[in-house]
């Protein structure tokens, strides 16, 4: 996006800016299907007058919001030239992660379009890629370092990114495998009770790793994949006494985790491996009285050398919009009660 002019108006704290929208961009992939993201936009800066003709846009209105837009329309060109389109939702998160920055909220060199252009996996026609600013921190942080632990509330892709990382790695022949772990412990039900065998009784638990699985690979080479000991999806007692070499290990769930079970498994780490760690401490099912393993190790690896703490809130999640909502809200519920004593 291209700056044809800016002029002050008569009242210092207003601005005007005019872009023009380069010709090998439609302006449809600007603007959105019947506008859509102009109206996002202008949502998002309700005291700025924004109009279009042709292939200029102007804004007019408070000088800080002005600049603002003007960046935001940068950022939105930088993300076209790559070929990847504009959604809505990155749109909002472009907006989000601005005024962020514009704030002093923002920590670092990272622009919108940073975050959102950086492809980790491309398959079956779809690419995964960081949608936040913690996404794609968390995302180099696997890169940077043997073991990292992602920490955040449901949705925020945790676990999703950490398997798309272990399945770039297993194609760049970075490891020879993967292997993905859960603790065994379920959300108010009992494996016991359910009937078969005991890895009947696992593989329901340990479908959502399956399923990840299946949007990053082909489904016909999982099963051989599997059966060659290339990929492993196995409950975390399964790696009691092992030592893991050459290969990219995932433990979800970890929340749920004793002490005990958290040290075990860091321990399993061999050559040439990488762990990833997920979980939410806030969605702990184990016993009264059983510390959780992820809660514990926070405070005695907080600091060690090639060990990272990647922490995502509520603003990471990538689900629907409520989901998001409804996290904020449990966190005011549950720091209301811890004051009140309960």
């Amino acid at each position: 996006m291209t700056q044809t002019s800016t002029a002050q108006t008569p009242a210092p704290e207003q601005a005007r800016a005019q872009f023009s929208v380069p010709a090998k961009h439609p302006m449809v992939t600007v603007l959105g299907s019947g506008d859509s993201l102009l109206r996002v936009i202008e949502t998002a800066f309700p005291a700025v007058d924004i109009h279009v003709r042709g292939n200029e846009v102007s804004a007019a209105g408070d000088a800080r919001e002005v600049a603002l837009i003007q960046r935001l329309f940068d950022e939105m060109m930088l993300v076209l030239r790559t070929g990847q389109p504009m959604t809505e939702d990155a749109v909002e998160r472009s907006i989000a992660m601005l005024r962020a920055t514009e704030k002093g909220e923002g920590d670092g060199p990272e622009t919108p379009a940073e975050v959102l252009t950086q492809n980790i996996l491309s398959s079956r026609g779809r690419t995964i890629r960081p949608k936040t600013l913690n996404q794609k921190r968390y995302v180099d942080a696997i890169d940077k370092h043997t073991v990292v632990f992602g920490i955040g509330p449901a949705g925020t892709g945790k676990t999703y990114l950490a398997m798309a990382k272990a399945v770039q790695a297993l194609q760049s022949k970075q490891v020879n495998r993967i292997i993905l772990t859960r603790p065994a412990v379920e959300a108010g039900e009992r494996l016991g009770f359910l009937p078969g065998t005991l890895y009947e009784k696992i593989d329901p638990y340990l479908r959502p790793l399956y399923d990840a699985l299946h949007d990053m690979l082909d489904p016909d080479s999982i099963p051989r994949l599997m059966a060659a000991g290339t990929i492993e999806v196995a409950p975390l007692a399964y790696m009691r006494g092992r030592t893991l070499n050459d290969a990219f290990i995932i433990l979800d769930e970890a929340q749920n985790t004793s002490a005990e079970q958290m040290k075990m498994f860091l321990t399993r780490l061999g050559f040439d491996s990488k762990i990833v760690v997920t979980g939410d401490v806030t969605q702990v099912d184990l016993p009264n009285g059983t510390k959780s393993g992820l809660r514990q190790v926070q405070e005695i690896l907080e600091g060690v050398e090639d060990v990272h703490f990647s922490r995502l809130t509520s603003r990471d999640v990538v689900r629907h919009k409520l989901v998001g909502r409804i996290v904020d809200a449990y966190e005011k519920y549950d720091s209301r009660d811890s004051r009140n004593g309960k």
